[in-house]
């Protein structure tokens, strides 16, 4: 493995402040959205997939070091993409997940003892494990009844996929009748690949498509309008999971993949039984060397927990199994010449600085940039002033180590001196490039910020450009490119989200028509002017996401909206927090002192994975009067609806909020946690008013005595134990 990368990683995550690290979730939740949409719905990825595994990784390390700003719906384990109206759609019966990564033997050994600390398993318990390789190509469903291939669909965005049952039906890996004894309902779920051998054919065909790569091939090929294009192309299958079943298929993920394989299914012959973590690694070594001449493409290896039993209990978040995770090959690294330090400056007036390379393969992708972080990255050293690169700094002209890990677009491992020539240290700017603003560096902040706000063009456009998002508003024809036209423009000028609201009626006062632009005409301005109407509909945790307030990133935008309900509910309780003593305290420890005085401060911190520096920019955020006019002009055009609800069946906790203290001896604090979400209750992390029911075991100290004062109902861990049904 790269060690060196993983110290560097490592050390940049150790320098962070809570706030950084939000500021860089908001970020990596817009490019995860995006990479999707490309790779499971257009099958034209704009990034590599190590870049993709990358940024995903990246936003685990956040959320690892940063717990209190993960949250069950965590952006980073969002499966696919809503599916492509080319197909029908099918809902699947039970939701096809994704995976979470290891990357390093340390990460293997974490899952290991996560797993142990959730089931409240001792080291001595047996725990064994399967590893099968990750093959690279498309998630396909396969639903049989009474033994009879009656659907077949893509993953799609885990809830909804793809028909493409007659295109499945072509592939000859894919029985079309089970074999004797299968369950009366049984979905079988793999991989659909093509083999190196099969895809060198398909790329030389005389005036074929070239693709890209296998997986792409694949992906293209079973998603054809036409099945007898697919019926052409040599596809193949590999069986690894299920779906809903009338009987089980056995009490053991290795016992579960025989039997797949007996019902007339192709399993991976490189899957074994592994007793714990040595074996495990070993396996993936082992897998990893045979990676070449395998004959088509895997990308790591995925560990299971074996016993099935283990597995329910364990659970799911909201799209990751909790027992399983994939143990990614490392990344491929690559030196070459950094030409240029250039300055961006971001919608929340951060200056990131990015090198600008003579372009490199690396991994088989051409890399032309790569991320510095901040001025202390490019100093070599992390925000406390500790060495990274052992100290060695970057400059314009240096030949560097490229290597495509920890983010969405490459880094910088390393700087080889022997061919430095440019004797001055970089020179990290002090006012900003873009409005000449002070870009000032707060104490505690390894960022340094435009202190231009609202006169600064870079920020008010980064802004809009995050609005207009498909994580966000998502307006079709109003994308980053044409808000820059807008901005520039004096006749029909955007400015501020509500102006693209106005668009419309300011087109239609104007003599200077839209239509008589380069690039418009009739059809395409109505085009625009319908997708802009057709968003005055919004989702509430959309429109919280897209207002673009620092820190509030798509994952706490959800909790809030989920917490609230309502636009009005959720400025009710900022206005609230605005005028209470909390806000109002120099520092957290003055801000807890007054806490109980603070019902509404203390609902918005209390709730899990917001915390009290998310509230400080909210309220703050609400309480500028140019901001909060901007905010009113934009709702007051817009039909904000409920938040969604969680797909839950109704228990006696639905819709309730519930605290946990002290220890819990038959349940972990985690699979309480879990159990109660999976529920339909949301849990907090403090008691306040508005909590309505506290769990207690052993040990319950201040939480207890709170919610007696209070009147909150209060059940031991046997109580609790009943409603969780266990």
């Amino acid at each position: 493995m790269a060690k060196r990368n993983l110290d560097a990683s490592t050390q940049e995550l150790a320098g962070l402040t809570k706030e950084q690290a939000a500021d860089e979730i908001v970020d990596l939740t817009a490019r995860i959205a995006r990479a999707n949409q490309e790779y499971h719905a257009n099958d034209m990825p704009q990034i590599s997939d190590a870049d993709y595994d990358a940024l995903k990784r990246r936003l685990s390390e956040l959320e690892e070091s940063f717990p209190e700003l993960r949250s069950p719906d965590t952006p980073s384990d969002k499966v696919g993409a809503a599916p492509s109206e080319g197909f029908g759609k099918v809902t699947h019966a039970q939701r096809m997940m994704s995976l979470s990564n290891a990357f390093n033997d340390e990460d293997v050994q974490d899952f290991t003892n996560r797993i142990r600390g959730f089931l409240n398993l001792g080291p001595d318990s047996a725990l064994a494990f399967t590893a099968e390789p990750k093959i690279d190509g498309l998630s396909l469903s396969l639903r049989y009844e009474d033994g009879e291939l009656v659907q077949a669909a893509t993953r799609g965005d885990g809830m909804i996929g793809e028909n493409v049952t007659a295109n499945a039906r072509t592939i000859a890996d894919i029985p079309q009748r089970l074999q004797a004894d299968a369950p009366g309902i049984v979905e079988i779920r793999g991989e659909v690949y093509m083999a190196h051998d099969d895809f060198a054919r398909l790329n030389s065909g005389e005036g074929a498509r070239i693709f890209a790569n296998p997986r792409n091939a694949a992906a293209g090929s079973l998603r054809q309008l036409d099945p007898k294009i697919t019926a052409t192309r040599p596809l193949k299958f590999f069986a690894y999971s299920w779906g809903e079943l009338t009987t089980p298929l056995s009490d053991t993920q290795m016992g579960a993949v025989d039997r797949m394989a007996e019902l007339g299914f192709r399993i991976n012959p490189l899957t074994r039984l592994c007793p714990g973590p040595d074996e495990m690694i070993a396996a993936w070594t082992e897998i990893e060397q045979q990676r070449a001449t395998l004959g088509y493409d895997i990308d790591g290896v995925v560990y299971k927990v074996n016993d099935l039993g283990y597995q329910a209990r364990l659970g799911f978040r909201s799209t990751t199994p909790r027992w399983a995770i994939a143990h990614k090959f490392p990344a491929e690294t690559a030196w070459t010449r950094l030409d240029r330090i250039e300055i961006q400056v971001g919608r929340t007036g951060a200056l990131s600085p990015v090198a600008r390379l003579d372009p490199v393969t690396v991994g088989g992708v051409v890399v032309s940039n790569a991320t510095l972080h901040n001025e202390d990255y490019i100093a070599g050293k992390d925000s406390s002033g500790n060495p990274i690169r052992e100290g060695r700094d970057i400059r314009a002209g240096d030949w560097v180590k490229v290597y495509r890990a920890g983010d969405v677009i490459p880094k910088i491992a390393d700087v080889d001196l022997a061919r430095r020539e440019n004797d001055r240290p970089y020179q990290f700017p002090t006012h900003c490039p873009e409005c000449g603003s002070d870009a000032i560096r707060e104490p505690g902040d390894s960022v340094r910020r435009c202190s231009g706000g609202l006169i600064c063009p870079a920020q008010a456009i980064e802004k809009l450009k995050h609005f207009v998002s498909r994580s966000a508003f998502d307006i079709e024809g109003l994308g980053a490119k044409q808000i820059e036209m807008f901005f520039a423009d004096d006749i029909l000028p955007i400015r501020e989200p509500a102006d693209i609201f106005t668009l419309a009626k300011r087109d239609a006062a104007n003599i200077g028509k839209l239509k008589n632009r380069d690039g418009f005409g009739d059809r395409s301005v109505g085009k625009l002017f319908d997708a802009i109407e057709e968003k005055r509909r919004i989702q509430l945790e959309r429109l919280l996401f897209a207002i673009g307030i620092r820190h509030l990133g798509e994952v706490a935008a959800v909790t809030l909206a989920r917490h609230f309900g309502t636009w009005e509910a959720l400025v009710v309780a900022i206005d609230g927090a605005a005028t209470e003593p909390a806000f109002t305290a120099k520092d957290d420890k003055a801000r807890r002192a007054v806490l109980d005085e603070s019902p509404n401060w203390s609902e918005l911190a209390g709730i899990d994975g917001i915390g009290s520096v998310l509230v400080t920019t909210l309220v703050t955020s609400f309480t500028q009067p140019r901001e909060r006019e901007s905010i009113d002009r934009l709702t007051g055009m817009l039909d904000i609806l409920p938040a969604k609800a969680r797909l839950a069946t109704q228990t006696e906790i639905s819709g309730k909020t519930l605290v946990f203290t002290g220890t819990l001896e038959r349940m972990t604090r985690a699979e309480a946690k879990a159990r109660a979400e999976a529920m339909g209750a949301k849990v907090a992390g403090s008691v306040s008013a508005r909590t309505d029911l506290l769990i207690a075991g052993p040990g319950a100290g201040s939480k207890a005595k709170k919610a007696a004062d209070l009147g909150v109902e209060i059940i031991d861990e046997d109580e609790w134990m009943r409603i969780a049904g266990q």
